[in-house]
């Protein structure tokens, strides 16, 4: 399986693509698709699209992953 990964976050129309293995993250400016309109349509409303990812987790700093990020 491939070790690449492509982030949106919200409130920002980018898209990154993360090289896991290379350890590296760029900004990823693909050619307009349908496939691509209808996922910008999806953000654009709020909602996520998530696919062959099992965890993903926005922080605002490294440290504070996973201290105490899901405590109640």
């Amino acid at each position: 399986m491939s070790k690449i990964v492509v982030i949106g976050l919200p409130g920002s129309d980018m898209v990154w693509l993360a090289d896991i293995d290379a350890g590296t993250v760029r900004p990823l400016n693909p050619a307009p698709s349908p496939q691509l309109d209808a996922i910008t349509q999806i953000r654009a409303a709020g909602g996520t699209v998530i696919k062959d990812v099992n965890l993903a987790i926005a922080v605002e700093a490294a440290d504070s992953a996973f201290s105490g990020l899901f405590d109640t």
